[in-house]
C-alpha cells in the first residue's frame, strides 16, 4: 500500500496532485514514517540539483565581456543604431525581470520544501516551548543575528517551538506556530543572505500553501502554511509589530 503513496511523492512536492489527493497526502506523510523518509530524501535530492545548477551560472565578468563584444561590433547602417539600442534596452529589462522572478520563485520553493520537511519529520522543532522568552534565547550563539517574537496571549496563535535551518548555506531561525489544527512556519534569515526579492511580496500561493515574505530591520522573513490567507496575514502583522 505504501508503494501507491511513494509514487505520488514527486508530484506532491511539485504541487501537481489534485487538491483532494494533496490533502490526503498531507495526512498520510504525517502518519507513515516510510513515506516521510522518502519525502525528505526527495527534498534533499531536489535541493542538491538546484544547488548544482547554480554552480554553472555565468559570472558577472563573463556577462560583461559578452556585452562589450556586442557593443564593439561595427554597425553597417547608422540609421539602425537607435533601434538596436532601444531593442537591447528592452531585452535587458525583460532579462532582469525574468531573473528577479526566477530568484523569487526559487526562494519560495525552497522555503515551501523546508516547511514540508519539518512537518514530515518526527522532530519538527529542536526547542519545544510555547514561551517566547524560552525560544528566543535558545537561538543565541546558533545563528548570527537576533530577533523578536510577538506576544500571542490574546491571539488565536500558539508557539510550538523552533529550530535552526539553512537556506542555501545561510543559517536562520525556523519557528512553528499553530492556529486551530494548522501549523505555520516562520523563517528568519539575514536580509543579505536572500537577494533579488522585493521588500514585501504580499501573500502568494506556493504549491498548496499560502506564503508571504518581507524585509525588515536587516532581516528577511518568510511565513508559509496551509491555513487561509487571512490567518497568514494576521500572523505576519504580529511578527512585523514585534520586529519594530
Amino acid at each position: 500500500m505504501a508503494d501507491i503513496w511513494t509514487t505520488k511523492i514527486a508530484a506532491y512536492l511539485d504541487g501537481e496532485l489534485p487538491s483532494g489527493e494533496m490533502s490526503a497526502m498531507d495526512r498520510h506523510v504525517r502518519s507513515c514514517s516510510e513515506c516521510a523518509a522518502a519525502l525528505v530524501n526527495q527534498l534533499q535530492l531536489k535541493r542538491a540539483v538546484q544547488m548544482a545548477g547554480k554552480r554553472y551560472n555565468a559570472t558577472p565578468e563573463f556577462r560583461q565581456r559578452i556585452q562589450n563584444m556586442v557593443g564593439t561590433r561595427p554597425v553597417r547602417r547608422w540609421t539602425w543604431a537607435p533601434i538596436a539600442t532601444f531593442a537591447l534596452v528592452i531585452l535587458a529589462f525583460f532579462l532582469v525581470l525574468r531573473i528577479q522572478r526566477n530568484s523569487e520563485s526559487r526562494a519560495f520553493s525552497e522555503i515551501a520544501d523546508l516547511h514540508v520537511a519539518a512537518l514530515a519529520s518526527s522532530s519538527p522543532v529542536e526547542v519545544v516551548s510555547t514561551d517566547r522568552h524560552t525560544v528566543k534565547p535558545w537561538f543565541e550563539g546558533k545563528i548570527p543575528f537576533t530577533f523578536n517574537l510577538p506576544e500571542l496571549q490574546n491571539s488565536e496563535f500558539h508557539l510550538v517551538g523552533g529550530r535552526v535551518t539553512y537556506l542555501g548555506q545561510n543559517p536562520g531561525a525556523h519557528l512553528i506556530f499553530q492556529i486551530r489544527k494548522h501549523q505555520i512556519s516562520a523563517f528568519i534569515f539575514q536580509d543579505q543572505a536572500v537577494k533579488g526579492l522585493p521588500s514585501d511580496s504580499g501573500i502568494r500561493r506556493e504549491a498548496t500553501f499560502e506564503a508571504e515574505s518581507w524585509s525588515q530591520s536587516g532581516l528577511r522573513y518568510f511565513v508559509v502554511g496551509d491555513p487561509a490567507a487571512d490567518d497568514i496575514g494576521n500572523l505576519v502583522r504580529l511578527l512585523k509589530s514585534a520586529a519594530q
